[in-house]
């Protein structure tokens, strides 16, 4: 017990963020996608598939990391980053989160026992506390969980899932404005800095 204790201190004390031990760290400086893979390579992951679409459509209020529960031959297939998250959602059912819709590509090599089904349910792996939180704001607050993106963390499989609220029409032209505005002025900057 006490070496659990420890482990969700550290944990603490390396993000501002925490809410809880498998949240996931925050971000190097900058927001973008170079930035990410930074922060990406310092911490020892290897980004297989990125829901980008998600970060369009849906308003990210909390990220988590969590693991995935697979096949071996689906491990292999996910190494060679043949899966799909677009159409991808994850939902709790009887106190259990599943991945639901995403389709990881038969591997090619595999036969008898190793063949799956592309677009099975595969289980998300999460503390018991995580798992009911996220089941009382999904539930009580018409949210959603998405999965933003697959990765290799230390040889394991995890998921991000976001907790999200959809976003309207208007919602995304005023996202994409406030964006280019930033970058606008991100640019103005660096030109200015440069003379």
């Amino acid at each position: 017990m006490d070496k659990i204790m420890l482990w969700n201190r550290r944990l603490r004390s390396q993000s501002p963020k925490t809410a809880g031990a498998g949240s996931v760290p925050a971000m190097a400086k900058g927001s973008g996608r170079k930035a990410r893979a930074r922060a990406d390579e310092l911490a020892g992951i290897h980004r297989v598939a990125s829901n980008r679409r998600a970060r369009h459509d849906y308003e990210i209020l909390e990220t988590y990391e969590c693991g995935l529960a697979l096949l071996g031959a689906e491990v292999k297939s996910l190494r060679l980053g043949h899966i799909a998250l677009q159409d991808a959602y994850a939902r709790i059912d009887r106190g259990e989160a599943w991945l639901l819709g995403a389709h990881v590509a038969p591997y090619e090599y595999a036969s008898g026992y190793g063949r799956f089904d592309p677009d099975r349910p595969r289980k998300l792996l999460m503390h018991r506390s995580q798992i009911d939180e996220l089941s009382g704001q999904v539930a009580q607050k018409s949210l959603t969980l998405i999965p933003l993106s697959v990765y290799f963390k230390d040889g394991k499989a995890k998921v991000e899932i976001a907790l999200a609220r959809g976003r309207h029409l208007y919602d995304k032209r005023h996202a994409i404005a406030a964006r280019d505005a930033e970058m606008d002025t991100r640019r103005a900057i660096k030109e200015y800095q440069s003379r």
